[in-house]
């Protein structure tokens, strides 16, 4: 039986599958392979929000290792195509920092779901039975660091803020301190989203990398950067921006559910050699799932006995 992670995952996946199944269908429902068939295949990963040289890539290895194990029938070809995919995806793979203590940074433009997804990594490590706070260090929206405090609220964790137009790197300062002598597990810090100027950005956030820095050793210990999988691969030119302002370690990838480019998180690892940490599928605190690539290719081109079911409906 699916357990829930496994059915929230291709539920958040619907619209790129309902995108891309007639066509995974129809090419498959041939027996043997012939030429047309990887031409087929490419043109399907390409709607899956792929970009060109990626999609001939994957079908060119897949058919390598296709043609190596000596595979005659379409059906069979799927795991391949899987294993392939998953590949891709386990190129940037490195060890998440998941032990207290620990200090994470959230960058990304406005608009990513930046700061509900904050929320909910921080229920994620309720969960686990950490003692999570947050820092509303982005002062420059006053609507931000009240959407931080509604969000902070509703999974019950308390908030350091100031007031709007304060020095991030104050606030932090605060919370840190704030972190440390109420013996918290983890210290979860939203950035601005602005990016006016690459400068400035920078300046910014490598002077509260030294803040950190002087609390705890190796602090920030992850920073992630969230980006919106509805923009596809246009998400990769934000993602150049922001590792030119800061050392990202990892990608969340939100509003999966809302897009039917799912296949663009592989465009986008490709792009930027750096690992997929969580994907949001939805508006509530439990709609944020940990990356899994196996399960993540499974979720996107669907399993053999699934094409089989549909082609002989």
């Amino acid at each position: 039986m699916m357990n829930r992670w496994l059915k929230q995952l291709r539920t958040g996946l619907t619209k790129t599958r309902t995108r891309i199944r007639d066509q995974l269908v129809l090419a498959f429902s041939g027996h043997l392979i012939d030429p047309e068939f990887w031409d087929e295949l490419e043109e399907i990963l390409i709607v899956a929000d792929l970009h060109l040289d990626l999609a001939e890539a994957i079908v060119r290895e897949t058919r390598r290792r296709t043609e190596q194990r000596l595979i005659k029938e379409r059906t069979e070809v799927l795991p391949v195509l899987i294993e392939v995919l998953a590949e891709r995806l386990e190129i940037a793979a490195r060890p998440l920092h998941e032990n207290p203590p620990g200090v994470y940074f959230f960058v990304g433009v406005n608009g990513t779901g930046k700061t509900t997804t904050i929320a909910k990594v921080a229920h994620r490590l309720q969960q686990r039975g950490h003692k999570v706070m947050l820092c509303a260090a982005d002062t420059f929206r006053a609507a931000g660091i009240e959407q931080l405090q509604i969000w902070a609220d509703r999974v019950g964790v308390p908030v350091i803020h100031h007031q709007a137009g304060a020095d991030p790197a104050a606030v932090l300062y605060d919370a840190l301190s704030a972190f440390q002598a109420r013996g918290a597990d983890f210290l979860l810090v939203d950035t601005a989203g602005r990016l006016h100027t690459k400068t400035n950005l920078m300046k910014e956030l490598e002077k509260m990398g030294r803040v950190a820095r002087r609390h705890l050793e190796d602090a920030p210990h992850e920073t992630f950067l969230v980006l919106d999988a509805t923009t596809g691969q246009n998400a990769v030119q934000q993602a150049r921006v922001f590792r030119e302002a800061v050392p990202v370690t990892g990608l969340i990838l939100t509003k999966l559910d809302g897009t039917a480019k799912g296949g663009s998180v592989i465009s986008i690892v490709d792009h930027l050699r750096l690992p997929v940490r969580y994907l949001g599928v939805g508006e509530t605190p439990d709609d944020l799932l940990p990356f899994d690539p196996r399960e993540f290719a499974r979720a996107l081109v669907g399993d053999p006995d699934e094409i089989i079911t549909a082609d002989s409906s």
